[in-house]
């Protein structure tokens, strides 16, 4: 991996001397089926399809040495400027050095290049349903020169001519629209874009299409072919009307919005197998994971979270494609950016219009648990090199970079912020930019200095607290509220918020509703909020209320007695998930006991309407109990947690999502006999809850329990694949088979992802996913050894997606103990020269696990 990686000193001296004029790339994939000779897996060398690129560029000096990026099992030919070169000499596996340039330079590459299995550069799938082949491609951070010669950093724009060989019967799609020539797809030049930008699917999808219109006020008129495609398997369950409904309702939302046409030609999307990320914003051509195609009945949160990834692509049209960052140093340009607009569009455009919930309940708490790492960076970040920017595809990058956002629209308003984003797509169009462009047409169009406030939110990390201060007169009325500010020790900056305080007492009826609220700029450790004083004494306050700002909340003694008693009455459910985020963070925090937050789970969520805020808290219940939770009081907090599950779904409305969600739950936390026994019953039909469609889907999800608890043997999952033998069946299988309870099976599992490569990326997560389930710790406990002593070689010879999946996904975290922490210091301490990705992902587990312990220490003392 080390040989693969470019640094930004690098990339800024590459820029400083090359200007590229155009690549013409012709790719022959036919080697993609059968033993086509250009490229069959023999003898253990990978498969591989030719890769022929001309590069053209110029060099601002003469005679000068630069090199080209290339990452390939062998190259065929090479010549510059007609000049014929070796490729033993100039070619590494990873780079060719390019020395001599003139003014004017012309590159051609002849490579053979390598299909890949880990969802990184040219992905080959093989459908287990029907044999088909499936590709497509994946390249940020910097793996389209796993298929192609390039200069690959995002500051070298150029055009592309793309043109690729396939097998008979196959459709190609790439950035343009394409055009079947003899035997030869040919695509339209592209517009100046990066070369991480670019893309190509190809195989038997199935492919539908419709068309977007627009016309401006000038009369004009904008078509936009619009195409959306799925594996064959797949188009039974792909809702194609909802995507394009989505898209179109996305379109017209930034087009009002950005005054600037889609600059792309037409906008296909494809829902891939294997595939390592959400989606990714290639133009004309946006990749998503296919699980965004439901096999089975899902909740509305499914499929509002699909939409937002689909306006959260769309935004990056803009932010990202047309204008795009130097280095990745300011990759928040274009992630914070899309990951703000996706929720705002989702509630402006679409039927989401509850977005924000998500974004305040689900966005954010990915952004604050990443705030309080010690890895934890200013959304503007320090990026070394590659490896650097692929750890940076982070919680502060997207979810803070995108709460920041929304506080700065508060701070400036709205009208400003849009204006100051037509002006940066205007003046930067297919260029490369930095913070201080944004922030120059930000204070063009608000007339405020913003470079205090770049200084607070954009290049210093951490997350300020805010709490309430309440002073009461004898009459029973406010005489002073104020906001204590609070920061981190390591982390000391104290920030500009622009809040609303809400003060909310309880009715008559018995709701809890807010009756008074004060927006105000909250700046230094105590801000006083005048406009509340004199008003009635509340039975809350709110300090984030709105959710303006990024902050985590805190209560005062009465606000928090309130909740304690009442949560389940705020009537307001933006107020209510902000609540539940921030009695989240305080059991985070170690300030309330993991078993008072369950309690308030087991007590309140039953009457949580929004569907995603209940499905957040499922998930916060589950990691309470598996890691804040003291270890003696475990086994009774599941049986608290599974029978109140097993309550609440019998309680919910027949059909419902609510009744769904409660389903998948109960199966997350069961694990008496009686528990799984009932989840036996509704797979084999023996019990049944009415209106509850145990699908295949849901199939599955009862199925782990049981496999982990040792009621489902490698017989029934066999049954079971022979049931749903799919691509998808075939990944809910391996993670069951690894979930079983041996010792056999846990050391067959380690070997398959740890002593080898022959799984693909998808069955590697699926393997890991099965492997570690807490109710097996003493099982697992003998690989918190094996862990340490694998991971520098695991880091050195797989890929770098591979190698993160199998760090983050292995770490001991079940095996939470002084002794595992002081075996991670010692590693720590042992490996200060391994490579700063790696130390920075086992500092992250470290972390999370001192924390555990932490909360675990204080619900411990909570039992008396």
């Amino acid at each position: 991996m080390p040989g693969e990686n470019l640094s930004r000193d690098e990339a800024r001296e590459r820029a400083a001397l090359l200007s590229v004029d155009g690549y013409e790339v012709s790719l022959d994939l036919r080697s993609a089926v059968g033993d086509h000779a250009t490229g069959p897996a023999t003898d253990g060398a990978p498969r591989t399809f030719r890769s022929v690129t001309t590069i053209r560029f110029r060099s601002a000096e003469p005679g000068a040495t630069s090199f080209a990026d290339l990452i390939a099992p062998s190259v065929t030919a090479l010549s510059l400027n007609g000049k014929d070169l070796d490729p033993g000499e100039v070619f590494d596996g990873n780079r060719i050095a390019l020395e001599d340039l003139q003014a004017d330079n012309e590159l051609v590459v002849d490579a053979q290049c390598a299909y890949s299995r880990t969802g990184e550069g040219m992905h080959r799938f093989v459908d287990p349903e029907d044999g088909e082949v499936y590709l497509y491609t994946q390249y940020e951070p910097a793996d389209s020169r796993r298929v192609f010669a390039n200069f690959e950093q995002p500051d070298l724009k150029a055009p592309f001519r793309f043109e690729v060989r396939a097998p008979e019967g196959w459709t190609v799609w790439s950035n343009g629209a394409g055009e079947l020539t003899d035997g030869v797809w040919k695509f339209a030049e592209t517009k100046p874009i990066s070369t991480y930008i670019t893309a190509f699917a190809a195989g038997p999808y199935h492919y539908v299409t419709d068309t977007y219109t627009r016309t401006f006020d000038d009369g004009t008129t904008l078509e936009i072919p619009l195409g959306a495609m799925c594996r064959k398997g797949l188009a039974p369950y792909f809702d194609s009307e909802d995507v394009f409904l989505v898209t179109k309702q996305g379109l017209d939302f930034f087009h009002e919005h950005f005054d600037y046409p889609y600059p792309f030609g037409k906008y296909d999307q494809a829902f891939v197998p294997e595939y390592n990320l959400g989606a990714m914003e290639n133009p004309g051509l946006v990749t998503f994971r296919e699980e965004f195609i439901f096999r089975g009945k899902v909740t509305q949160a499914s499929y509002e979270g699909r939409a937002n990834v689909i306006l959260h692509e769309m935004a990056h049209m803009w932010f990202g494609d047309l204008v795009t960052m130097e280095w990745w140093d300011d990759l928040w340009l274009k992630e914070s950016f899309a990951d703000f607009m996706g929720a705002f569009s989702l509630v402006g455009a679409t039927r989401f219009k509850d977005g924000w919930i998500t974004f305040a309940n689900r966005r954010k708490a990915w952004a604050y648990r990443a705030d309080q790492l010690p890895s934890t960076h200013p959304i503007t970040a320090d990026i070394r090199d590659l490896q650097d920017a692929k750890l940076n595809f982070d919680g502060i990058t997207y979810a803070k970079g995108a709460s920041v956002l929304k506080q700065l629209v508060a701070y400036v308003g709205q009208d400003a912020f849009l204006e100051g984003a037509r002006r940066y797509f205007k003046r930067n169009a297919y260029g490369n930019t930095r913070l201080g462009d944004l922030l120059s047409v930000l204070e063009e169009t608000s007339g405020r200095d913003l470079a205090s406030w770049a200084r607070s939110w954009l290049q210093t990390a951490g997350v300020n607290s805010l709490t309430p201060q309440v002073i009461l007169s004898a009459e029973g009325r406010i005489t002073e509220l104020a906001i204590l500010q609070e920061a981190a020790e390591s982390h000391p900056e104290l920030r500009p918020h622009r809040v609303a305080v809400g003060l909310y007492r309880r009715t008559p009826d018995g709701a809890v509703e807010r009756y008074a609220r004060a927006e105000l700029d909250v700046e230094g450790p105590r801000t006083v909020v005048a406009e509340l004083v004199g008003a009635e004494a509340p039975d809350l306050v709110l300090v984030n209320d709105d959710d303006l700002t990024y902050c985590k909340i805190r209560f005062d003694e009465g606000s928090l007695a309130t909740l304690r008693e009442r949560l389940g009455e705020i009537t307001d459910p933006l107020a209510r998930a902000l609540c539940w985020s921030a009695l989240w963070n305080l059991t985070r925090d170690a300030l309330v006991p993991a078993r008072d937050f369950l309690d308030l789970v087991l007590r309140f969520a039953g009457r949580e309407s929004d569907i995603g805020v209940l499905q957040m808290l499922h998930a916060w219940a589950d990691s309470a109990l598996t890691f804040y939770a003291a270890p003696d009081w475990r086994a009774e907090g599941e049986r608290l947690l599974s029978e109140g599950a097993l309550k609440e779904l019998r309680f919910a409305e027949p059909g419902s999502q609510h009744q769904l969600t409660w389903a998948r739950f109960f199966a997350r936390v069961a694990s008496g006999a009686a528990d799984l026994q009932l989840l036996r019953g509704l797979l084999e039909g023996t019990a049944k809850i009415d209106g509850l469609d145990v699908d295949q889907e849901l199939r599955w999800a009862f199925l782990e329990p049981l496999a982990a608890h040792g009621g489902a043997d490698e017989a029934v999952l066999a049954a079971e694949l022979a049931r749903d033998d799919t691509a998808s069946g075939k990944r809910h299988q391996v993670r069951c088979l690894a979930a079983r309870p041996s010792a056999a099976v846990k050391a067959q599992a380690w070997a398959s992802v740890v002593e080898s490569d022959a799984l693909s990326n998808a069955l590697i997560e699926a393997t890991i996913a099965g492997f570690d389930q807490p109710s097996q710790r003493e099982l697992l406990a003998p690989y918190a050894t094996k862990y340490f002593a694998a991971i520098e070689r695991v880091w050195a010879d797989r890929s770098i997606q591979i190698a993160m999946d199998v760090v983050k996904g292995l770490f001991p975290s079940f095996q939470d103990s002084q002794e595992t922490l002081d075996a991670t210091d010692a590693w720590l301490a042992a490996h200060e020269s391994a490579a700063p990705a790696l130390r920075r992902l086992v500092l992250e587990a470290r972390d999370d696990l001192a924390r555990a312990l932490r909360a675990q220490a204080v619900d411990a003392a909570a039992a008396g």
